[in-house]
């Protein structure tokens, strides 16, 4: 099952992410911390909706409980927003890094840091919940055969029997906080980056730079397209394949991808991977 292949591919890489910077010293700054969280949230993202697709394929039911289906929604737009957020900490690590190199240590110091990723954290659950708590509490006095692959709320609402225009415009309201504030944030940092790595002297510098940059936007491109043209359309506009489609992109094809681009575009990861792998051969 191709499900399965993507799932063991994205739980190893990610696991493997997650491990190989704990244990390498020369990995431990805020731009790998960052990372390193990074991963866990591709993790988690994959694991709220592919093993429960696979059980379903089979097992030959497509059936979830009202509170399996609440935590699905909940987990997966803890995900989502998080990582948008957590996205916008890692531009604006590397805008600091290249722009401001002699304000590094102050402006991204540990503690810092460890207030970006908690604050992803506790501003992607706070928003899931309040999102999460309002579709569970909605009258569902039609079908309750939801027409997507996961427990999305944008899904369920069209089960609703009550008028949710309040909540759409609400949702559209989240969904700039989390996704288009943030990716508007990172494209000012990487345009700011992008101008200084042009001027650089020097050219190993410059190389550099640009390989780090452009490692993280295409991560970006490939999580926040899809978002945005998911959840920023009105649903006049929208069917419920598209949504689909573009919802296998950022639940199941990123979180597997993320850490294959920062591995094999990463001279430092892959310098840690050799140093790590040799050490385990060592002890064999």
């Amino acid at each position: 099952c191709i499900l399965c292949f993507v799932f063991y591919v994205a739980s190893v890489g990610n696991s493997a992410m997650i491990h190989l910077i704990r244990l390498d010293a020369r990995l431990h700054t805020p731009m790998y911390f960052l990372l390193s969280q990074l991963s866990l949230m591709d993790l988690m993202h994959i694991s709220t909706t592919v093993p429960k697709m696979v059980l379903n394929f089979f097992s030959g039911q497509k059936g979830i409980s009202f509170l399996a289906c609440g935590l699905q929604s909940f987990f997966f737009l803890t995900m989502a927003c998080s990582e948008g957020l957590l996205l916008a900490s890692m531009a604006y690590d590397r805008y600091v890094a290249i722009c401001h190199p002699l304000h590094y240590p102050i402006r991204m110091s540990t503690r810092k840091c460890l207030k970006m990723i908690m604050g992803s954290w506790m501003l992607g659950s706070i928003n899931s919940l309040a999102h999460t708590v309002y579709a569970l509490h909605l009258p569902y006095c039609q079908s309750r055969a939801i027409d997507h692959f996961f427990c999305d709320v944008p899904a369920m609402l069209h089960l609703a029997c009550v008028d949710t225009w309040v909540y759409e415009y609400m949702g559209f309201v989240s969904t700039g906080l989390f996704l288009l504030f943030p990716f508007l944030g990172i494209t000012a940092s990487y345009g700011r980056v992008l101008f200084a790595v042009y001027h650089m002297s020097s050219k190993e510098g410059r190389k550099k730079a640009f390989t780090t940059c452009s490692t993280h936007l295409t991560v970006v491109t490939f999580y926040y397209a899809p978002f945005v043209c998911t959840y920023l359309r009105p649903r006049s506009l929208r069917s419920p394949a598209e949504d689909k489609v573009l919802a296998v992109f950022y639940t199941i094809l990123t979180p597997m991808l993320n850490p294959i681009i920062y591995s094999l575009r990463n001279t430092e990861v892959l310098g840690a991977m050799r140093r790590v792998f040799g050490m385990f051969s060592s002890i064999k």
